[in-house]
């Protein structure tokens, strides 16, 4: 293309003409020479580029903060609800494909700070949703993937929810389990006060409660209460160090367990007496072969054959000796505590209780079982308590060697046991 190939200019910077006579340099009949002598310059002829710059796309207005709200009937309604594929009086709004302020909501919901300061929880699952809704807490925001999935849930208690329909892929991307059900709630926090639980649930209820001590891993609780709700156990209470009872893998652990029995969460060993009566006896739950006869010479040195007791501690009792100064290397422990606490505790001796085994009769018109931690145990909290109850240590008897049992597995051991107890007494009565 002549505009861009390669061309030439000249420049007549000097142009030498020689000129001599031709019958001296060249003989006659010799002509004159003229020599020009030119330099060509290499160039591309360019011409001036147009920057043509892209059309300025509308800036979208950013999404205001979610304010949840009383959702007010739309004026008019959808193809849907004419159809009659929504119960009448409900209406619900469309979300947008990855809409922000939707996963901003949920995502503050898990956190436990939010819960605490706001006093929300996050419900996952229609089974769950539909226990707390029977059990009156009050649902604020419920977020559905079909209009099919509003009919498996009790329609009567959804009027007034703010109710928004989004993908499944969308929920998926806020959901913890690996399958999203496609039912998603934000409650207000239930308080045990305003819980109406079930009939069945309260004719059923013995006199039997359990408190949980420093139980941190959520699968662990969520089975607990989950067992205490099937034994029949009047109320949970959690002391302080134990994980938040309304986490989302305790709900799903639990299986509507909050919603069946009582659960007091985060509370002082100080007041810990204030929800018991006065004639409570309280047991802890103990693990291993201390009652069996050992040789002389034999110290074990596993935590389980000292049960759930924080090993950090002095132990002192009949026959049981003092705690190996081995089992002070644990990691855990040392991770956890610091050496202020660890000075300190050395110097406290572990209540004196006597020791029975879980199948001996204890169960009474009110008892109380604490429970303990796999990593720190019971507290020295726990023993004093049970001490100035009249209560025992429950040993769960094990074959010398083997490492104590998981703590929800424990607790469902003397729940049941317990009911057991009470119901023979009351068929021998």
């Amino acid at each position: 293309h002549p505009q861009s190939r390669p061309v030439r200019e000249e420049s007549t910077m000097a142009a030498l003409w020689v000129c001599f006579p031709a019958n001296v340099l060249f003989g006659r009949g010799a002509r004159a020479i003229t020599v020009t002598c030119r330099r060509h310059v290499r160039a591309l002829r360019r011409r001036p580029v147009q920057v043509i710059y892209p059309k300025e796309k509308a800036k979208e207005p950013e999404p205001k903060a979610a304010k949840w709200r009383v959702y007010t009937p739309r004026p008019s309604a959808t193809g849907e609800e004419q159809a009659g594929l929504l119960p009448q009086d409900l209406r619900y709004d469309k979300a947008a494909p990855g809409d922000r302020r939707l996963a901003k909501v949920v995502t503050i919901a898990k956190s436990r700070k939010f819960r605490e300061r706001h006093g929300k929880v996050l419900l996952e699952g229609r089974r769950l949703i539909c226990d707390a809704l029977e059990a009156g807490a009050v649902l604020q925001t419920l977020f559905f993937c079909t209009v099919e999935q509003l009919h498996e849930l009790p329609t009567a208690k959804l009027k007034g929810v703010n109710l928004i329909k989004v993908k499944s892929e969308d929920l998926q991307l806020w959901s913890d389990v690996v399958t999203t059900q496609g039912l998603m709630g934000i409650f207000s926090r239930p308080d045990h006060t305003n819980i109406n639980y079930p009939v069945i649930q309260q004719k059923n209820s013995l006199p039997l409660s359990l408190i949980c001590d420093n139980i941190r891993d959520p699968g662990n609780l969520g089975t607990i209460l989950r067992s205490a709700a099937g034994a029949g156990c009047n109320k949970v209470l959690l002391t302080k160090g134990c994980v938040d009872a309304w986490e989302p893998k305790v709900l799903r652990a639990g299986m509507g367990a909050h919603f069946r029995v009582p659960v007091i969460n985060n509370l002082a060993w100080e007041v810990i007496p204030n929800y018991l009566s006065s004639s409570t006896r309280v047991f802890v739950a103990d693990n291993g072969n201390l009652h069996t006869t050992q040789p002389e010479p034999y110290i074990s040195r596993k935590a389980s054959d000292y049960g759930w007791v924080s090993c950090h501690l002095q132990m002192k009792g009949k026959g049981q000796g003092q705690l190996p100064n081995d089992s002070l290397n644990s990691d855990e422990e040392t991770e956890s505590s610091t050496d202020e606490e660890s000075e300190s505790s050395n110097k406290v001796s572990r209540p004196e209780l006597s020791v029975q085994t879980c199948y001996e009769q204890w169960a009474g018109s009110s008892t109380a079982i604490v429970i303990g931690g796999e990593t720190h145990g019971l507290s020295n909290e726990s023993l004093q308590l049970a001490e100035s109850s009249g209560g025992t240590r429950l040993l769960i008897p094990v074959v010398p060697g083997v490492d104590s049992l998981n703590s929800a597995i424990a607790a469902s051991i003397l729940l049941f046991e317990g009911k057991r107890q009470l119901q023979l007494q009351k068929v021998l009565a």
